[in-house]
C-alpha cells in the first residue's frame, strides 16, 4: 500500500482561510468532471474531486461549514461565502463528501484516474483515460 492509499490526516481549505476542513480516513476516487455545472461552478473545463468518508470529516474553520449551492435537487456543492473558492460536493444521504483535489494542502498528491461526462468535454485538452481496471487512489495507471 502506498503512502498515498495509507489513513491519514488531510486539511484543506478556501483561498482566504474561512473554510477549513479535516479527513481523517483513507481518500477514494480522484476524478474529473466535464459536466455543465462543474465547468460553470469552476469558471474552467472541469473540476478535480477526490472523496472522503464522512466519518473522520470536520469542518474546523473559523467559518464553519461552507455556504451550499444546490446544482440539482439533492446535490450541494460547498463554496466559500467570502472568497467565492469552491471547496466540495455533498449529496443528501451520503456517507462520503467529495472535496475539490485543489483545495487541499497536499494538492499535488492525488491523480484523477476517471472522468465524469466525457461527451461534455472540451475538445482542446485530452481526456483522463478510460480506466482499465481498479488502481490504488492517487497512483497513475
Amino acid at each position: 500500500m502506498s503512502e498515498i492509499d495509507q489513513q491519514q490526516t488531510r486539511t484543506g481549505g478556501c483561498l482566504c482561510g474561512k473554510i477549513r476542513y479535516s479527513a481523517n480516513s483513507r481518500p477514494f476516487y480522484p476524478h474529473v468532471c466535464s459536466c455543465s455545472d462543474c465547468r460553470k461552478l469552476s469558471g474552467g473545463p472541469m473540476m478535480a474531486f477526490v472523496g472522503f468518508p464522512l466519518s473522520g470529516f470536520a469542518w474546523d474553520g473559523p467559518g464553519g461549514e461552507p455556504t451550499w449551492y444546490a446544482t440539482s435537487p439533492g446535490a450541494g456543492r460547498g463554496f466559500c461565502g467570502d472568497c467565492g473558492s469552491r471547496v466540495c460536493a455533498l449529496d443528501d444521504g451520503s456517507d462520503a463528501v467529495f472535496v475539490t483535489i485543489m483545495s487541499l494542502d497536499d494538492d499535488g498528491v492525488f491523480v484523477p484516474r476517471n472522468q465524469h461526462f466525457r461527451d461534455d468535454a472540451v475538445s482542446w485538452l485530452p481526456q483522463v483515460p478510460e480506466p482499465t481496471a481498479a488502481a490504488p487512489c492517487g497512483q497513475a495507471r
